[in-house]
Protein backbone atom coordinates (compact mmCIF):
# COMPACT_ATOMS: atom_id res chain seq x y z
CA UNK A 1 0.00 0.00 0.00
CA UNK A 2 3.01 2.33 0.33
CA UNK A 3 2.90 3.64 -3.28
CA UNK A 4 -0.84 4.16 -3.07
CA UNK A 5 -0.51 5.98 0.23
CA UNK A 6 1.98 8.34 -1.38
CA UNK A 7 -0.57 9.10 -4.07
CA UNK A 8 -3.24 9.49 -1.38
CA UNK A 9 -1.10 12.27 0.10
CA UNK A 10 -0.82 13.94 -3.30
CA UNK A 11 -4.57 14.06 -3.80
CA UNK A 12 -5.07 15.18 -0.20
CA UNK A 13 -2.84 18.14 -1.11
CA UNK A 14 -5.02 18.79 -4.15
CA UNK A 15 -8.01 18.83 -1.80
CA UNK A 16 -6.25 21.28 0.54
CA UNK A 17 -5.51 23.52 -2.45
CA UNK A 18 -9.16 23.44 -3.55
CA UNK A 19 -10.40 24.22 -0.05
CA UNK A 20 -8.04 27.19 0.21
CA UNK A 21 -9.04 28.40 -3.26
CA UNK A 22 -12.77 27.99 -2.59
CA UNK A 23 -12.75 29.45 0.90
CA UNK A 24 -9.71 31.63 1.59
CA UNK A 25 -10.96 32.32 5.12
CA UNK A 26 -10.53 28.62 5.96
CA UNK A 27 -6.75 28.84 5.54
CA UNK A 28 -4.03 29.31 2.98
CA UNK A 29 -2.12 26.90 0.76
CA UNK A 30 1.24 27.54 -0.95
CA UNK A 31 -0.10 26.48 -4.38
CA UNK A 32 -2.87 29.08 -4.40
CA UNK A 33 -0.42 31.86 -5.32
CA UNK A 34 0.67 29.99 -8.45
CA UNK A 35 -2.57 28.36 -9.58
CA UNK A 36 -5.33 30.72 -8.44
CA UNK A 37 -5.11 32.87 -11.57
CA UNK A 38 -5.06 29.92 -14.03
CA UNK A 39 -8.04 28.36 -12.26
CA UNK A 40 -9.99 31.62 -12.24
CA UNK A 41 -9.25 31.99 -15.95
CA UNK A 42 -10.46 28.44 -16.55
CA UNK A 43 -13.68 29.20 -14.67
CA UNK A 44 -14.26 32.36 -16.75
CA UNK A 45 -13.58 30.56 -20.05
CA UNK A 46 -15.81 27.65 -19.06
CA UNK A 47 -18.64 30.07 -18.38
CA UNK A 48 -18.09 31.87 -21.69
CA UNK A 49 -17.93 28.67 -23.73
CA UNK A 50 -20.75 26.76 -22.03
CA UNK A 51 -23.84 28.60 -20.87
CA UNK A 52 -24.70 25.83 -18.41
CA UNK A 53 -21.38 26.28 -16.57
CA UNK A 54 -22.27 29.28 -14.44
CA UNK A 55 -19.62 30.57 -12.08
CA UNK A 56 -21.68 29.41 -9.12
CA UNK A 57 -21.97 25.84 -10.39
CA UNK A 58 -18.31 25.56 -11.37
CA UNK A 59 -17.18 26.89 -8.01
CA UNK A 60 -19.59 24.53 -6.27
CA UNK A 61 -18.03 21.56 -8.08
CA UNK A 62 -14.51 22.66 -7.15
CA UNK A 63 -15.49 23.20 -3.52
CA UNK A 64 -17.26 19.83 -3.39
CA UNK A 65 -14.10 18.04 -4.55
CA UNK A 66 -12.14 20.02 -1.99
CA UNK A 67 -14.36 18.58 0.74
CA UNK A 68 -14.03 15.01 -0.56
CA UNK A 69 -10.28 14.98 -1.14
CA UNK A 70 -9.11 14.71 2.45
CA UNK A 71 -6.47 12.38 3.84
CA UNK A 72 -9.16 10.65 5.92
CA UNK A 73 -11.56 10.02 3.03
CA UNK A 74 -8.86 9.00 0.55
CA UNK A 75 -7.22 6.62 3.05
CA UNK A 76 -10.59 5.05 3.88
CA UNK A 77 -11.24 4.53 0.17
CA UNK A 78 -7.84 3.00 -0.56
CA UNK A 79 -8.00 0.67 2.42
CA UNK A 80 -11.30 -0.82 1.26
CA UNK A 81 -9.31 -2.83 -1.29
CA UNK A 82 -6.87 -5.68 -0.76
CA UNK A 83 -3.86 -4.67 -2.81
CA UNK A 84 -1.35 -7.44 -2.28
CA UNK A 85 0.54 -7.32 -5.55
CA UNK A 86 2.62 -4.75 -7.36
CA UNK A 87 0.33 -2.96 -9.77
CA UNK A 88 1.45 -3.12 -13.39
CA UNK A 89 0.60 0.35 -14.75
CA UNK A 90 -1.76 0.30 -17.73
CA UNK A 91 -2.77 3.04 -20.14
CA UNK A 92 -6.41 3.68 -19.28
CA UNK A 93 -8.38 5.90 -21.63
CA UNK A 94 -11.06 7.98 -19.95
CA UNK A 95 -13.64 9.51 -22.28
CA UNK A 96 -15.41 12.21 -20.31
CA UNK A 97 -18.88 13.66 -20.53
CA UNK A 98 -19.41 17.40 -20.21
CA UNK A 99 -22.89 17.73 -18.75
CA UNK A 100 -21.71 19.12 -15.39
CA UNK A 101 -18.36 20.59 -14.28
CA UNK A 102 -15.60 18.03 -13.62
CA UNK A 103 -17.99 15.11 -14.10
CA UNK A 104 -15.04 12.97 -15.23
CA UNK A 105 -12.80 13.76 -12.28
CA UNK A 106 -13.68 10.63 -10.30
CA UNK A 107 -12.52 8.37 -13.15
CA UNK A 108 -9.39 10.50 -13.56
CA UNK A 109 -8.68 10.24 -9.83
CA UNK A 110 -9.38 6.50 -9.68
CA UNK A 111 -7.02 5.67 -12.53
CA UNK A 112 -4.14 7.66 -11.06
CA UNK A 113 -4.64 6.78 -7.42
CA UNK A 114 -4.73 3.06 -8.10
CA UNK A 115 -1.55 2.98 -10.11
CA UNK A 116 -2.28 3.50 -13.80
CA UNK A 117 -1.68 6.11 -16.51
CA UNK A 118 -4.69 8.21 -17.45
CA UNK A 119 -5.26 9.18 -21.08
CA UNK A 120 -8.11 11.68 -20.91
CA UNK A 121 -10.30 12.78 -23.79
CA UNK A 122 -12.09 15.85 -22.53
CA UNK A 123 -15.54 16.92 -23.61
CA UNK A 124 -15.58 20.15 -25.60
CA UNK A 125 -18.14 21.35 -23.04
CA UNK A 126 -15.73 20.92 -20.12
CA UNK A 127 -12.15 21.26 -21.35
CA UNK A 128 -10.70 23.98 -19.12
CA UNK A 129 -10.85 22.88 -15.50
CA UNK A 130 -9.18 19.48 -15.40
CA UNK A 131 -5.93 20.55 -17.11
CA UNK A 132 -5.42 23.11 -14.35
CA UNK A 133 -5.90 20.45 -11.67
CA UNK A 134 -3.52 18.19 -13.60
CA UNK A 135 -0.93 20.97 -13.44
CA UNK A 136 -1.48 21.21 -9.68
CA UNK A 137 -0.88 17.45 -9.39
CA UNK A 138 2.31 17.71 -11.46
CA UNK A 139 3.53 20.54 -9.24
CA UNK A 140 3.01 18.41 -6.12
CA UNK A 141 4.40 15.20 -7.62
CA UNK A 142 6.14 15.54 -11.02
CA UNK A 143 6.36 11.75 -11.47
CA UNK A 144 2.61 11.37 -11.02
CA UNK A 145 2.12 14.27 -13.39
CA UNK A 146 3.92 12.28 -16.08
CA UNK A 147 1.13 9.69 -15.87
CA UNK A 148 -1.42 12.22 -17.18
CA UNK A 149 -2.09 12.76 -20.88
CA UNK A 150 -4.81 14.74 -22.65
CA UNK A 151 -5.61 13.62 -26.19
CA UNK A 152 -8.06 14.32 -28.99
CA UNK A 153 -8.18 10.72 -30.17
CA UNK A 154 -7.95 7.45 -28.25
CA UNK A 155 -5.41 5.09 -29.80
CA UNK A 156 -4.40 1.63 -28.55
CA UNK A 157 -5.35 1.90 -24.87
CA UNK A 158 -5.05 -0.99 -22.45
CA UNK A 159 -8.52 -0.27 -21.06
CA UNK A 160 -11.34 2.24 -21.53
CA UNK A 161 -13.77 4.07 -19.26
CA UNK A 162 -16.33 6.02 -21.29
CA UNK A 163 -19.33 8.05 -20.19
CA UNK A 164 -22.01 9.38 -22.50
CA UNK A 165 -25.56 9.02 -23.75
CA UNK A 166 -27.31 5.80 -24.71
CA UNK A 167 -26.49 6.61 -28.33
CA UNK A 168 -22.79 7.22 -27.70
CA UNK A 169 -22.64 4.05 -25.58
CA UNK A 170 -23.52 2.01 -28.65
CA UNK A 171 -20.64 3.60 -30.49
CA UNK A 172 -18.27 3.07 -27.55
CA UNK A 173 -19.26 -0.58 -27.26
CA UNK A 174 -18.54 -1.15 -30.94
CA UNK A 175 -15.30 0.79 -31.08
CA UNK A 176 -13.78 -0.44 -27.82
CA UNK A 177 -15.22 -3.96 -27.60
CA UNK A 178 -11.79 -5.61 -27.74
CA UNK A 179 -10.52 -3.69 -24.68
CA UNK A 180 -11.50 -4.14 -21.04
CA UNK A 181 -14.05 -1.40 -20.57
CA UNK A 182 -16.67 0.37 -18.52
CA UNK A 183 -19.28 2.00 -20.76
CA UNK A 184 -21.84 4.20 -19.02
CA UNK A 185 -25.23 5.22 -20.37
CA UNK A 186 -27.97 7.68 -19.44
CA UNK A 187 -29.16 7.52 -15.86
CA UNK A 188 -31.22 9.78 -13.66
CA UNK A 189 -32.40 10.00 -10.05
CA UNK A 190 -35.76 10.06 -8.30
CA UNK A 191 -37.11 11.09 -4.92
CA UNK A 192 -39.75 9.40 -2.79
CA UNK A 193 -41.85 11.81 -0.75
CA UNK A 194 -44.09 10.67 2.10
CA UNK A 195 -46.66 12.43 4.26
CA UNK A 196 -44.03 12.40 7.01
CA UNK A 197 -41.42 14.14 4.85
CA UNK A 198 -40.58 17.41 6.59
CA UNK A 199 -40.54 20.91 5.14
CA UNK A 200 -36.78 21.00 5.73
CA UNK A 201 -36.32 17.82 3.71
CA UNK A 202 -38.39 19.25 0.87
CA UNK A 203 -36.27 22.41 0.97
CA UNK A 204 -33.16 20.25 0.68
CA UNK A 205 -34.77 18.47 -2.27
CA UNK A 206 -34.34 21.74 -4.17
CA UNK A 207 -30.59 21.08 -4.25
CA UNK A 208 -31.19 17.66 -5.79
CA UNK A 209 -33.48 19.18 -8.40
CA UNK A 210 -31.70 22.38 -9.41
CA UNK A 211 -27.96 22.10 -8.77
CA UNK A 212 -26.28 22.07 -12.21
CA UNK A 213 -29.74 22.88 -13.64
CA UNK A 214 -30.72 19.24 -13.25
CA UNK A 215 -28.27 18.09 -15.94
CA UNK A 216 -26.46 15.43 -13.90
CA UNK A 217 -27.35 11.77 -13.52
CA UNK A 218 -27.52 12.39 -9.77
CA UNK A 219 -30.12 15.13 -10.21
CA UNK A 220 -33.70 14.21 -9.33
CA UNK A 221 -35.95 14.27 -12.39
CA UNK A 222 -39.00 12.53 -10.95
CA UNK A 223 -40.95 12.64 -7.69
CA UNK A 224 -43.04 9.84 -6.22
CA UNK A 225 -45.64 10.96 -3.68
CA UNK A 226 -48.70 9.54 -1.92
CA UNK A 227 -52.04 9.76 -3.68
CA UNK A 228 -53.35 12.49 -1.37
CA UNK A 229 -50.08 14.40 -0.86
CA UNK A 230 -50.43 18.20 -1.21
CA UNK A 231 -48.06 19.04 -4.06
CA UNK A 232 -48.12 22.70 -3.02
CA UNK A 233 -45.85 21.66 -0.16
CA UNK A 234 -43.16 21.00 -2.75
CA UNK A 235 -43.69 24.32 -4.52
CA UNK A 236 -43.48 26.23 -1.23
CA UNK A 237 -40.35 24.42 -0.09
CA UNK A 238 -38.32 24.98 -3.26
CA UNK A 239 -39.02 28.71 -3.67
CA UNK A 240 -35.45 29.52 -2.58
CA UNK A 241 -34.30 28.15 -5.94
CA UNK A 242 -36.39 30.52 -8.06
CA UNK A 243 -33.29 32.34 -9.32
CA UNK A 244 -32.48 29.32 -11.49
CA UNK A 245 -34.74 30.82 -14.15
CA UNK A 246 -32.43 33.84 -14.42
CA UNK A 247 -30.01 31.67 -16.38
CA UNK A 248 -31.00 32.20 -20.01
CA UNK A 249 -30.47 28.61 -21.18
CA UNK A 250 -32.64 27.30 -18.35
CA UNK A 251 -35.25 30.02 -18.98
CA UNK A 252 -35.38 29.09 -22.66
CA UNK A 253 -36.16 25.48 -21.73
CA UNK A 254 -38.81 26.56 -19.24
CA UNK A 255 -40.55 28.83 -21.77
CA UNK A 256 -40.30 26.26 -24.58
CA UNK A 257 -41.80 23.32 -22.71
CA UNK A 258 -44.44 25.48 -21.07
CA UNK A 259 -45.53 26.62 -24.52
CA UNK A 260 -45.45 23.07 -25.94
CA UNK A 261 -47.58 21.68 -23.12
CA UNK A 262 -50.07 24.52 -23.46
CA UNK A 263 -50.34 24.13 -27.25
CA UNK A 264 -50.88 20.39 -26.87
CA UNK A 265 -53.36 20.99 -24.04
CA UNK A 266 -51.37 18.73 -21.72
CA UNK A 267 -52.02 19.32 -18.01
CA UNK A 268 -49.12 20.55 -15.89
CA UNK A 269 -48.36 22.61 -12.80
CA UNK A 270 -45.91 25.50 -12.64
CA UNK A 271 -44.58 28.12 -10.27
CA UNK A 272 -42.65 30.46 -12.56
CA UNK A 273 -39.39 28.50 -12.67
CA UNK A 274 -40.18 24.78 -12.84
CA UNK A 275 -42.90 22.67 -14.44
CA UNK A 276 -44.30 19.64 -12.61
CA UNK A 277 -45.98 17.16 -14.92
CA UNK A 278 -47.64 13.87 -13.99
CA UNK A 279 -45.94 11.29 -16.18
CA UNK A 280 -44.58 7.73 -15.96
CA UNK A 281 -41.21 8.50 -17.59
CA UNK A 282 -38.11 8.87 -15.42
CA UNK A 283 -36.28 11.17 -17.79
CA UNK A 284 -37.23 14.79 -18.30
CA UNK A 285 -35.96 17.84 -20.17
CA UNK A 286 -34.39 20.73 -18.26
CA UNK A 287 -36.97 22.78 -16.27
CA UNK A 288 -39.46 19.89 -16.18
CA UNK A 289 -39.90 17.44 -13.28
CA UNK A 290 -42.21 14.46 -13.55
CA UNK A 291 -44.25 13.14 -10.66
CA UNK A 292 -46.27 10.02 -9.99
CA UNK A 293 -48.68 9.12 -7.20
CA UNK A 294 -48.47 5.86 -5.28
CA UNK A 295 -50.72 4.04 -2.81
CA UNK A 296 -48.62 1.00 -1.95
CA UNK A 297 -45.03 1.46 -0.72
CA UNK A 298 -44.08 -2.14 -1.37
CA UNK A 299 -45.34 -1.93 -4.92
CA UNK A 300 -43.34 1.28 -5.41
CA UNK A 301 -40.25 -0.38 -3.97
CA UNK A 302 -40.59 -3.22 -6.48
CA UNK A 303 -41.12 -0.72 -9.29
CA UNK A 304 -37.91 1.09 -8.40
CA UNK A 305 -35.98 -2.17 -8.22
CA UNK A 306 -37.20 -3.01 -11.73
CA UNK A 307 -36.00 0.40 -12.93
CA UNK A 308 -32.63 0.19 -11.20
CA UNK A 309 -30.65 0.06 -14.45
CA UNK A 310 -31.95 3.54 -15.25
CA UNK A 311 -31.43 5.03 -11.79
CA UNK A 312 -28.39 6.56 -10.15
CA UNK A 313 -29.92 7.67 -6.85
CA UNK A 314 -33.17 7.10 -5.01
CA UNK A 315 -33.74 9.91 -2.52
CA UNK A 316 -35.87 9.66 0.59
CA UNK A 317 -36.09 7.83 3.89
CA UNK A 318 -37.35 4.27 4.03
CA UNK A 319 -37.27 3.50 0.33
CA UNK A 320 -34.47 5.79 -0.84
CA UNK A 321 -30.76 5.27 -0.21
CA UNK A 322 -29.73 8.95 -0.31
CA UNK A 323 -30.89 11.67 2.12
CA UNK A 324 -32.67 14.72 0.73
CA UNK A 325 -30.21 17.34 -0.51
CA UNK A 326 -27.23 14.98 -0.75
CA UNK A 327 -27.30 13.63 -4.30
CA UNK A 328 -24.45 15.90 -5.39
CA UNK A 329 -22.24 14.89 -2.46
CA UNK A 330 -21.35 11.24 -3.12
CA UNK A 331 -18.63 9.44 -1.20
CA UNK A 332 -15.56 8.34 -3.13
CA UNK A 333 -16.88 4.77 -3.13
CA UNK A 334 -20.31 5.71 -4.51
CA UNK A 335 -19.68 4.59 -8.07
CA UNK A 336 -21.51 5.75 -11.17
CA UNK A 337 -23.95 3.12 -12.47
CA UNK A 338 -23.09 0.98 -9.43
CA UNK A 339 -19.99 -0.35 -11.21
CA UNK A 340 -16.93 -0.53 -8.96
CA UNK A 341 -14.37 1.43 -10.96
CA UNK A 342 -11.50 0.53 -8.65
CA UNK A 343 -12.21 -3.22 -8.77
CA UNK A 344 -12.12 -2.90 -12.57
CA UNK A 345 -8.79 -1.08 -12.47
CA UNK A 346 -7.20 -3.50 -10.03
CA UNK A 347 -8.22 -6.45 -12.20
CA UNK A 348 -6.33 -5.18 -15.26
CA UNK A 349 -3.49 -7.50 -16.26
Amino acid sequence: MSDIMQRVKVFAEVGAFLRAFSSPSSGSHPLVAKFSSPLKEAIAKSKAENGWFTEDNVKYALAAWGQVLTLEHLTDWAQRYAINQQISPKKVAVIMAGNIPLVGFHDFLSVLLFGHHVVAKLSSDDKRLLPVLAAVIAEIDPELGKRISFVNKIEQPDAVIATGSNNSARYFNFYFEKYPNIIRKNRTSVAVIKETTSHEELEALGQDLFRYFGLGCRNVSKLYMPADFDINRVFKAIMNYSEVVNAHKYANNYDYYRAIFMLNKQPFLENGFVILKEHASLHTPVAVVHYERFTDEEQLRNQLVAQREELQCVVGSGIGDVPFGQTQNPALWDYADGVDTVAFLLALK
